[in-house]
């Protein structure tokens, strides 16, 4: 009898024991309620005590304290908790990238607007009324340089821009050099057309030609490239969780829950395995990514260098002014040639008596271009300061995609100890890591990846990385195949790929701001700007280009007189 009792207690301890070791949690779920009740939910939710039997669909069986209501609420609170830290790095990055192509566009407009008053500034020093009266000429060339930048070739045509602005100033001063005659249209129709045989600017409009289109098909095609980063990361985020990965993440951050754990952080690699699943999509993204990112580094290399923007745009006035100075010292020799081959001009009505230098305030002097007087732009930089800081932001983005996994699973989140969640209990997770990408994701043994079905909006950000990436190279080169290819142009060259090729060592060498004069056949006289202290020959020169320029001055005025 006394071994009967003795036999049966130690059964009902052993019972006892087994039951407490089995069911740990089904005594309370009061950190459960805390925990849910924190995340907003009605702590009324959860049961005292863990229940057996739950009929729960993500977590595993078992004693939980979870209900199948539970479960689906904490199902949508893991859809969101999924997409913070995702969401908080993209908004960073975009971020970023728009405060970068604020300050670059602000830059670069602010540096034409700069150029246009500065050459304003001089002319009106330097050339008084005969520049005052054509002024419009000067403005509107700045007015389609602006628009350029803004739109493209499919707005203007850089080349034929800058051609019309050289024959307009030629028409312009070849009448002004030749008052005694009278012109028809006809007659400077046919001087406009021989503009570049008879280069009466010397080298200058070649060489500004080259610079302008280089500096800003660059400009402009890395603005647009920095302005696209965070349009395409602003797209891409928008991409939802699939079901399956909301559940794995469901199962990863809140099944712990369901076994009364809530402080158990799931496994690091466990976590790894979860987000490249959910994230295969989206890291597919990353070779165009870092391949556009490799061509805006390379771009912006070009723009410290020989496509500087800002080394063209400030001394444009002193360029343009060199032309002219070019085409007065030779006005002769053009003249001669114009009159062989468009034919001799019929003579003028005369005119009346000019007024002096004295009245007209000529002085015929230059302003010198000093690199440090430039103007102060409102983004507070030069072009060297942007460049550097934008160079490691680049730097800094590549592998965004491809590391977001990592990123996620890091810090708080997760625990690199063995004693972490693993899926269905607190232990050692074993399963190997996939790699990054959908055709990885085959055997992921935590997230079901249909890998024959690549999002449509992610394969859509991939082609316009592709095709921004192509455009950049292009400017790299000195080519603009267009921003805004397939819009039509008044003469049909809107799309097509313009510019000076430049994939050459000579454009590292091609960096000149000053252009010289070259020499012409007929030896005429050569003025230049000395800039230092001048000797008695010097001052001869200096006086002989002041009666040179004024009296081009008084045969612009003369009409004004009448």
């Amino acid at each position: 009898m006394n071994t009967m009792l003795v036999f049966s207690t130690v059964y009902t301890l052993a019972l006892l024991f087994v039951s407490t070791k089995a069911e740990p949690n089904s005594k309370s779920c009061n950190e459960v309620r805390a925990a849910y009740s924190s995340k907003g939910f009605n702590v009324n939710d959860v049961p005292n005590k863990g229940v057996h039997g739950a009929p729960l669909k993500v977590c595993p069986q078992g004693y939980s304290c979870c209900t199948l209501e539970m479960e689906e609420k904490l199902s949508q609170q893991s859809h969101s908790d999924l997409k913070a830290p995702i969401s908080q790095l993209s908004s960073n990055l975009q971020s970023t990238f728009k405060q970068r192509h604020s300050h670059f566009d602000q830059f670069f407009r602010e540096l034409l607007d700069n150029a246009e008053h500065s050459l304003n500034d001089m002319f009106v020093r330097t050339y008084g009324l005969m520049y005052v009266h054509n002024a419009e000429l000067f403005k509107h060339f700045f007015q389609e340089l602006k628009r350029y930048y803004v739109s493209g070739s499919g707005a203007v045509n850089l080349d034929s821009m800058l051609s019309d602005f050289w024959e307009d100033l030629l028409e312009r001063m070849f009448q002004l050099v030749n008052v005694q005659y009278e012109f028809s249209d006809a007659y400077m129709e046919c001087v406009s057309r021989h503009t570049e045989q008879l280069k009466p600017f010397g080298d200058v409009p070649r060489k500004l030609r080259l610079q302008l289109t280089r500096a800003f098909v660059a400009a402009r095609t890395f603005t647009r490239g920095l302005a696209l980063m965070p349009e395409v990361v602003n797209k891409v985020s928008t991409v939802s969780a699939s079901p399956s990965c909301v559940r794995a993440a469901m199962k990863m951050l809140y099944c712990p829950y369901c076994k009364g754990q809530v402080a158990l952080k799931p496994c690091q690699n466990y976590c790894l395995n979860v987000m490249r699943g959910c994230l295969a999509n989206q890291a597919d993204l990353d070779t165009e990514w870092n391949n556009f990112l490799d061509a805006m580094l390379s771009l912006a290399e070009r723009l410290e260098g020989p496509f500087n923007f800002e080394s063209v745009m400030d001394p444009i006035d002193v360029k343009i002014s060199d032309a002219i100075m070019n085409m007065q010292e030779n006005s002769m020799q053009v003249s001669q040639k114009v009159f062989q081959g468009c034919g001799q001009p019929k003579p003028g009505n005369g005119f009346r008596s000019r007024r002096s230098v004295k009245e007209t305030g000529f002085t015929g002097r230059f302003r010198p271009y000093s690199p440090d007087a430039r103007p102060t732009t409102a983004a507070g930089t030069s072009l060297d300061r942007l460049t550097t800081d934008v160079k490691k932001r680049l730097k800094h983005a590549k592998k965004f995609w491809s590391t977001l996994p990592e990123s996620v699973c890091a810090g708080e989140r997760i625990t690199s100890r063995d004693d972490c969640w693993n899926g269905t209990a607190k232990s050692r997770y074993e399963s190997v890591v996939m790699g990054n990408g959908l055709a990885n994701q085959v055997s992921n043994p935590d997230v079901e990846v249909d890998i024959t079905k690549p999002d449509v909006v992610i394969r859509s950000q991939i082609a316009v990385l592709k095709e921004m990436t192509s455009w950049l190279k292009a400017a790299h080169s000195g080519n603009d195949i267009s921003i805004d290819q397939g819009e039509d142009d008044e003469d049909g060259s809107g799309g097509q790929e313009s510019g000076s090729g430049c994939d050459s060592p000579s454009c590292e060498a091609d960096r000149d701001i000053y252009f010289s004069i070259p020499p012409t056949p007929i030896n005429p006289r050569v003025f230049k700007v000395v800039h230092q202290e001048t000797t008695g020959g010097d001052r001869m020169a200096h006086g002989s280009m002041a009666l040179a320029l004024c009296g081009l001055t008084l045969a612009l005025l003369a009409p004004h007189w009448r």
